[in-house]
């Protein structure tokens, strides 16, 4: 083979150099970028992380049988303008026929407490309710067979068939109400409702729609403290409202129309 000449042979080498060169550059770039991927991992997933905690509501399925909780049983309920047979209670479930319109209370009232209630509608469109804060004089005014409902803040027990039925009766949207929650004053008691907020600014709606069908078992955590109450559905905080007046009182349970069915109440009163 004939050799190539002396700067041939330079060229050749200085080009080889050249390449060298050139693959160790984008080799060691290369693993430059792989070391910043790898460092930034970890950070990346830490941002992931905290993200998706950021996108989740805070739960609350409380442990109703740590220190100070205590059953409740329609024996710690008095009946106040319902029909004898209105509410029964069978191997720990508290059923009510919703006939007719009116409530059970308990026999005292209560100021700061928590409570747990589990509940489930058993027709569509079923409407019922637990009151919070039911003041006494309206309690007497029922007894009395003056209205039908008490004066106090209504934690609204509303089955998703009720909005049908409602705009196919009244012909309305039905924007002024959800089923999924809503905490609202009746009567004279007042409250400054936690948004999103009805069109009338006096109900609080709730953030997220958590409510189950008929049937289909529903668990309340209710907090209530220093004129300000919190309502949780099935696990997430939702809806309630703050500034309430009178922020103490009795503890109803609604009969509206439609069987229901309770279990599972407990309660924590608080200092």
């Amino acid at each position: 083979m004939t050799p190539l000449p002396r700067s041939s042979s330079r060229a050749v080498a200085n080009l080889e150099v050249c390449n060298l060169c050139l693959a160790t550059d984008m080799y060691l770039l290369h693993s430059r970028a792989m070391n910043r991927a790898i460092l930034m991992l970890p950070l990346l997933l830490l941002a992931a992380a905290i993200s998706s905690q950021a996108d989740e509501s805070p739960k609350a399925w409380m442990d109703s049988n740590a220190y100070g909780w205590r059953a409740l049983t329609l024996e710690d309920f008095t009946h106040v303008n319902c029909a004898p047979e209105t509410w029964s209670e069978t191997n720990g479930v508290i059923h009510c026929t919703g006939q007719p319109v009116g409530v059970v209370r308990t026999k005292k009232p209560v100021t700061n407490f928590e409570l747990v209630v589990e509940w489930r509608h058993l027709k569509s469109g079923g409407n019922s309710g637990v009151f919070v804060w039911a003041t006494p004089e309206s309690i007497h005014n029922l007894e009395e067979g003056k209205g039908r409902l008490p004066t106090g803040i209504e934690v609204q027990v509303l089955d998703h068939g009720y909005t049908e039925q409602y705009e196919k009766s009244s012909g309305k949207k039905a924007d002024w109400f959800t089923t999924n929650g809503d905490v609202f004053p009746t009567g004279t008691t007042k409250m400054h409702p936690f948004p999103p907020v009805s069109p009338n600014g006096e109900r609080s709606f709730p953030r997220k729609n958590l409510s189950k069908g008929i049937n289909e078992w529903n668990h309340y955590y209710v907090r209530a403290i220093n004129g300000e109450i919190r309502l949780w559905v099935n696990g997430e905080e939702v809806s309630g409202g703050t500034g309430i007046n009178p922020p103490t009182g009795y503890l109803c349970l609604e009969s509206e129309g439609s069987p229901i069915d309770f279990k599972n109440l407990r309660i924590r009163e608080l200092p």
